[in-house]
């Protein structure tokens, strides 16, 4: 469908690659012209920390704050006591109130670097769901809003269906959490004018959901918008690096690594993330996104300098980019680098240098290590790394030492 949106948001989101699908463009168009429209994502507080992958979704609530409107962030302090279910191999383990809170705690955080909270016309919202769904009674709850589900209708639901043609096990708790999630977007409707519901577009027919239950239960006019589930060009999923998530908290992952993500984008992604993570005109974005060779690397520091400003500020940005200089231009070791601290008892008679590969983030298993070695893309101290039985002893590191996997991806080991 072409729409011609009115709205500043609506034009941002379409024109920067945000929009995968809208309940009723129109109709949220007019909604948002008026001004100061409150609209939400809602984010399960499972860690202390959001990784990259709820990047799309900050940028969003970003977006809808610089163009007038009052972006909340639900926090799931109450379903995050049942946990979402994700069918992982390994079910989520259950947290207790405290570890919610503080996780809650460190999510805040990463929002507060992108939007401005208070109590005026267009200040953000942090509010938790626990506010509301604590208080339930479950046969109340069960006579006044379950009747409005169809069972037949969310078996036709997309993320439903999946499941049951993979014939893996749908339970109870699926369902319980389709429809608590319907009701925190009437909750959030009756309680605080929200009017619109945002997520990615796995999150399609919860959003529906809600809306549906808001209009019988309140007759309230509220509107849904879906972002594209973002993958890099390659078909991996946004947000995991070859060490692991990349965490948004700086405790949990350093600028110069957060950094370092960005910079080794892929030459075919460096022009759309520049759209979606940062607020570069979009004829910039395109510019640099166009360019090859040895100018598309030019591009990908511009866009981990953007990117990494925003969350970290400027300096940190800055710093990060002249310890990548230092380490790839000139073989120095760098202020930034990720290290590894160890204790002489750490170490005793000597530590392998598989176990410093693994332990310094560089090699996820032994195996791996060993793999890395023999095809020889370790490095230390800049010198090719040939030998697996290698044994560091308290003595070799008198001075840190420099391990390097592959190109780009290093990291220090130094005594206490």
């Amino acid at each position: 469908m072409t729409y011609h949106p009115k709205s500043e948001f609506v034009t941002v989101m379409m024109e920067r690659g945000f929009l995968a699908d809208c309940t009723d463009y129109q109709g949220l168009d007019e909604a948002l012209l008026k001004g100061g429209m409150p609209g939400y994502i809602g984010f399960d507080a499972t860690a202390k920390s959001l990784h990259v992958g709820s990047l799309i979704q900050i940028m969003m609530l970003r977006w809808l704050q610089k163009t007038g409107n009052k972006p909340i962030t639900l926090m799931g302090g109450g379903t995050t006591k049942v946990g979402d279910p994700s069918f992982r191999a390994d079910e989520r383990p259950l947290l207790d109130a405290a570890a919610i809170d503080d996780n809650i705690a460190g999510i805040k955080k990463v929002f507060s670097a992108y939007l401005d909270y208070g109590d005026g016309p267009t200040d953000a919202m942090m509010i938790n769901n626990a506010e509301w769904l604590d208080e339930l009674n479950y046969l109340d709850f069960l006579r006044d809003i379950g009747r409005h589900f169809s069972i037949n209708r969310m078996l036709s639901f997309e993320s439903v269906k999946s499941r049951l043609d993979r014939e893996q096990s749908l339970s109870f708790l699926e369902f319980n959490y389709m429809i608590l999630q319907a009701y925190d977007f009437m909750e959030l409707h009756r309680r605080y004018g929200c009017i619109m519901q945002m997520g990615g577009s796995d999150q399609w027919g919860n959003i529906v959901n809600g809306i549906d239950l808001t209009r019988r239960v309140i007759d309230g006019e509220v509107y849904g918008l879906t972002s594209p589930l973002l993958t890099t060009s390659d078909g991996k999923k946004m947000g995991k690096s070859q060490s692991g998530a990349v965490w948004l908290n700086p405790d949990m992952l350093s600028p110069y690594e957060f950094w370092q993500f960005w910079r080794n984008t892929t030459d075919a992604d460096v022009g759309r993330f520049l759209k979606l993570y940062t607020e570069l005109p979009v004829d910039e974005c395109n510019r640099l996104g166009a360019l090859e060779g040895s100018e598309i690397n030019a591009a990908k520091v511009r866009l981990a300098n953007e990117v990494t400003g925003l969350l970290h500020g400027a300096d940190a940005a800055a710093a990060a980019e002249a310890t990548a200089r230092e380490v790839f231009e000139k073989g120095g070791i760098g202020d930034d680098l990720p290290t590894l601290t160890l204790s002489a008892a750490d170490v005793g008679d000597g530590i392998s240098i598989v176990q410093l590969l693994v332990k310094s983030g560089l090699a996820g298993s032994g195996k791996e290590a060993k793999r890395l070695i023999s095809e020889n893309g370790a490095k230390i101290d800049d010198a090719p790394l040939t030998d697996a039985g290698m044994m560091i002893d308290v003595g070799a590191l008198a001075s840190p030492i420099k391990l390097s996997a592959g190109k780009k991806r290093h990291a220090l080991v130094q005594l206490g």
